[in-house]
């Protein structure tokens, strides 16, 4: 696998992925679960260039001042995405006992929003 499989996972998932350089990648996103419910935010991911060895460090949202919008109270932290983008410092705790797939990696941020 490579980055490029990452990619194709959430195009399969019917994302439409925009690729901004060597390792960030965006797409909308509908929160399906949580405080955030329904909520259409950006979210970007830093894809390593030696995934799936390694999988992205944690999400980056982009909120854009959405009325109600919940994050959680820790660790987090500006972005490299830019300006009004967060990163949300959540590693995938059991990477290397996984599929290391993108519909995975998908499932550990929809946990991540499930419990705030």
């Amino acid at each position: 696998m490579a980055r490029i499989d990452f990619i194709n996972g959430l195009k399969a998932l019917g994302h439409e992925v925009r690729e901004l350089d060597t390792v960030k990648i965006q797409f909308e996103y509908q929160i399906p679960v949580g405080k955030n419910i329904n909520k259409i935010v950006q979210i970007g991911f830093d894809v390593p260039t030696d995934y799936p060895m390694n999988c992205p460090p944690g999400p980056n949202f982009k909120s854009g001042g959405i009325k109600g919008w919940v994050e959680p109270a820790q660790n987090i932290h500006a972005s490299g995405f830019g300006e009004g983008w967060r990163y949300w410092s959540r590693p995938f705790p059991d990477w290397n006992r996984c599929d290391k797939k993108a519909t995975t990696y998908l499932a550990h941020i929809k946990n991540i929003l499930a419990k705030l």
